[in-house]
């Protein structure tokens, strides 16, 4: 019997009820890496055996989840005692050609396939082979063990600055998984909770909103009502210690919303229905293309933005160039969400620290100039909007929800089955995520990365996500998106490079 480890937090358990067979919910990449030169060993045994020694790093890699009776609560992270490396590295091989097109339409079969609950939600594919003496991997991880900043922070635990592996410490003699609680630890738990609720009156503000009540940490029924109890009992005193910044939260925001061109931009963001913004099947649709940073770097300056707001840019031209094909693009600009992490710097927790912004992609303008520097405007505008949130999320994602999961499954099932997202308007046409990595360049068991392609979720309503992972010198994209929805997700990957040269030749960049 394992012993709770952490409960999951609302957002994290959210990706866990959210899933259905037509929507798994985890987040991966693929990774292409140039082995040295001369090299003949063993590549996936090297890169096995190298995860295998650095998995106390990370011990979130060996925890899998642990239902509570009835599912009655939230889950929690254990243990998992009978981990065993070789059920999450697989070594594969490619069909012929073996390229790396073969390898992304191979990496979307295995992306629309749920990880198994019973294990620690993670699984690794070597791909060796590849031309120019390059290999690739194929990595996923459920989201609600891990979010994007997670992942970064992640790679930089395994990964290498150069192609001689470091040196890492020994995991610690003697350290194990918990112990199973008893009755006299349950009962120990309570007795603790109630002293700390004593000391209330004598503790300041900051230390009410950090509050941590004993848990008995046990996954059987009594200790599971027991623990539900405390965080009943915990959060309403986080929320009192934290009415301050959620009022000044709201009045930032009221402030933002009485501004002249606030309810213009409200107005944006109402998606119109569109032939991606419907009901997905199981199946995937991968395909990825680098665009140089320089190059999209000098667009945002001349733009008067940044690089998230290129890459905005970027899927609008896209997104309007396909829907003028299909003869399928709204009178209404499209818009897109937009994850925005909520980690302090250093955070490199693994769990889910995310909110987002709409904003809308000015897909209704034609002129490429006019189009990005709408988009500048109004994702300043949706930020303005959003920033105001960002100190709330750790409360918020922290909140009760005993006796609630079954019924948020039932509903997720449900709108799957229903088909639902066929006849209900979109709340977002399209999910825009761009997170960066590193300038400088990592290496795996020798091999230097060259490109980190991510995969993301696409879900019923949005049947395609675009994600982007700044890495070195270059963007990588990678798009996913349910199979009946685009089939041959490549035909819009051809049309980026296309949108990035229109916007340099809009600012006179091009030679």
């Amino acid at each position: 019997m394992s012993t709770t480890t952490r409960k999951l937090s609302v957002l994290d358990s959210a990706f866990l009820f959210a899933e259905t067979p037509e929507c798994p919910m985890h987040v991966g990449s693929t990774t292409i890496v140039r082995l040295p030169d001369g090299y003949d060993g063993d590549f996936f045994e090297d890169f096995r055996g190298l995860i295998a020694s650095r998995l106390h790093l990370a011990k979130s890699l060996t925890y899998k989840l642990a239902q509570a009776p009835f599912e009655i609560d939230r889950p929690s992270w254990v243990e998992d005692e009978d981990f065993d490396i070789n059920r999450h590295v697989f070594r594969a091989a490619l069909p012929a050609p073996g390229d790396r097109a073969t390898l992304q339409r191979l990496a979307g079969w295995l992306h629309a396939k749920t990880l198994n609950r019973a294990r620690p939600l993670w699984e690794i594919y070597v791909f060796e082979g590849l031309p120019n003496n390059e290999a690739g991997i194929y990595s996923k991880m459920h989201h609600a063990l891990i979010d994007g900043g997670a992942g970064a922070a992640l790679t930089e635990i395994l990964y290498d600055t150069s192609p001689q592996p470091r040196s890492v410490p020994a995991p610690r003699a003697g350290v194990g998984p918990p112990k199973p609680q008893t009755a006299r630890d349950v009962t120990s738990s309570m007795f603790a909770a109630y002293a700390e609720v004593m000391r209330l009156p004598f503790q300041s503000a900051s230390e009410r909103k950090t509050i941590e009540l004993p848990r008995s940490g046990g996954s059987d029924l009594s200790s599971v009502l027991l623990d539900a109890a405390i965080h009943q009992l915990e959060w309403p005193l986080q929320l009192g210690a934290s009415l301050p910044d959620i009022l000044q939260s709201l009045s930032t925001a009221t402030s933002a919303l009485l501004k002249p061109n606030a309810l213009k931009a409200l107005e944006l963001l109402n998606a119109p229905p569109t032939p991606l913004n419907v009901a997905i099947s199981s199946e995937r649709s991968y395909s990825t293309v680098s665009l140089p940073l320089g190059r999209a770097k000098a667009v945002a300056a001349k733009a008067g933005g940044k690089v998230n707001d290129v890459v905005l840019a970027l899927s609008s031209g896209m997104l309007r160039r396909y829907l003028l094909e299909i003869d399928a693009l709204p009178k209404k600009t499209l818009t897109a969400f937009v994850p925005i992490s909520a980690r302090d710097q250093g955070n490199a927790e693994m769990k889910n620290q995310v909110f987002g912004m709409i904003c809308p992609l000015a897909t209704n303008v034609e002129d490429p100039r006019a189009r990005i520097e709408e988009i500048v405007t109004q994702a300043g505008n949706a930020k303005e909007l959003a920033n105001p949130f960002r100190g709330l999320v750790p409360i918020l994602t922290d909140m009760p929800t005993f006796g609630t999961p079954m019924l948020f499954q039932l509903l997720a099932t449900f709108y799957s089955r229903s088909n639902l997202a066929n006849v209900t308007p979109p709340g977002v046409n399209v999910v825009v995520s761009n997170v960066f990595f590193s300038r400088k360049p990592f290496y795996i068991a020798g091999a230097e990365i060259e490109h980190i392609y991510p995969m993301s979720i696409p879900v019923h309503g949005q049947g395609l996500n675009i994600t982007v992972q700044g890495y070195r010198d270059q963007l990588d994209f990678g798009l996913m998106a349910a199979a009946n929805v685009l089939p041959h997700v490549e035909h819009l990957v051809e049309m980026l490079p296309i949108e990035l040269e229109e916007l340099e030749r809009a600012y006179g960049l091009t030679a």
